[in-house]
């Protein structure tokens, strides 16, 4: 589930959390850092089980509207092609997405409004009116209905970000990152009719002996950005002018350091994948400017690095 990307935004995090309190061990950042990469699993168990109490909302209005003193023809014979929809019943019946929703004691039934507001919102919406006009139901149309609905409704859904980033601190951030992965599941149960728990790294999905340990790699990440922070802050700071000294932001430091202790780490990752990497990190986590300095002076050191001998890289191309 979780990419060398977002592990080495987890990895940033705990050393930028580290550098501004410097109150953590070793082996506290990686008990911190390790909770943050399951907690990334647990959002995606939370909002795939917005399924059935989104298709609940949905019958109670229908209940509601048939319960009126006077319904309408309409209300007196609603579509129920949505209430009725595949998706749910199979996450709702699939004996092991119920052992997972509660063993992390999550449930739904305290955000009623939420839910009523996302339903009233995708009732407008055009691409729903097209799924309920359509003829007989089937799990493929069921499942693009709900991945369109992660996509268009949930993303953009500002109370949804508030509600999670309340719930856990280790959902800040992660809400479009757990719904991708929502969206990958409702295409994968239109194939194979049936849920299961993704592997928590990227690499468990993969087999073969050329395949690396994420969780090995994001460990040693760490650890390599622990210790050279301090030694890296200090290249940093010789490597600008007086004036950029003061102005010198930590975000950009803890990125650049990693960077730097990455590709001393990592022989194998060529000098432009670190680079970009923290490049594009720096785009979400630093100031407008950051991707550029963090570019700029990370390239140069790098260079530096490799001609002294200390940052040494084992293949062809990789500098």
């Amino acid at each position: 589930m979780l990419n060398r990307r977002i592990l080495r935004i987890k990895a940033f995090k705990v050393l930028y959390s580290n550098a501004l309190s410097c109150n953590m061990s070793l082996e506290q950042a990686k008990t911190e850092l390790l909770n943050s990469c399951e907690a990334t699993r647990d959002l995606y168990v939370f909002l795939l089980g917005m399924v059935a109490p989104l298709t609940h909302c949905a019958a109670e209005k229908i209940e509601m509207a048939r319960a009126k003193f006077n319904p309408t023809e309409e209300e007196k014979n609603p579509n129920l092609k949505f209430v009725n929809n595949s998706l749910s019943a199979i996450l709702e019946s699939d004996p092991d997405f119920k052992k997972a929703f509660s063993k992390r004691k999550f449930s739904w039934d305290s955000y009623d409004l939420i839910l009523k507001n996302i339903y009233a919102s995708l009732s407008e919406k055009e691409y729903f009116r097209k799924y309920m006009e359509e003829g007989e139901s089937s799990l493929s149309a069921d499942c693009k209905l709900f991945t369109k609905i992660y996509e268009e409704e949930l993303s953009d859904c500002e109370t949804l970000r508030q509600l999670v980033e309340e719930k856990s601190i280790y959902w800040i951030d992660d809400l479009e990152y757990a719904l991708s992965w929502c969206c990958k599941t409702f295409k994968t149960i239109a194939k194979e009719g049936r849920w299961s728990l993704l592997p928590l790294y990227q690499s468990e999905l993969l087999s073969g002996p050329e395949v690396e340990d994420d969780k090995a790699f994001v460990l040693k990440l760490l650890q390599a950005g622990y210790f050279g922070l301090q030694k890296y802050s200090d290249v940093i700071a010789s490597s600008v002018s007086s004036w950029e000294k003061d102005r010198l932001f930590m975000s950009d430091v803890v990125l650049i350091s990693m960077g730097l202790s990455e590709a001393v780490a990592f022989p194998q990752i060529p000098l432009k994948v670190t680079i970009n990497e923290y490049v594009e990190i720096a785009k979400f986590f630093g100031t407008p400017k950051s991707s550029s300095f963090v570019n700029g002076l990370l390239d140069k050191t790098l260079q530096k690095m490799v001609a002294s001998g200390e940052v040494v890289k084992t293949g062809k191309g990789l500098c």
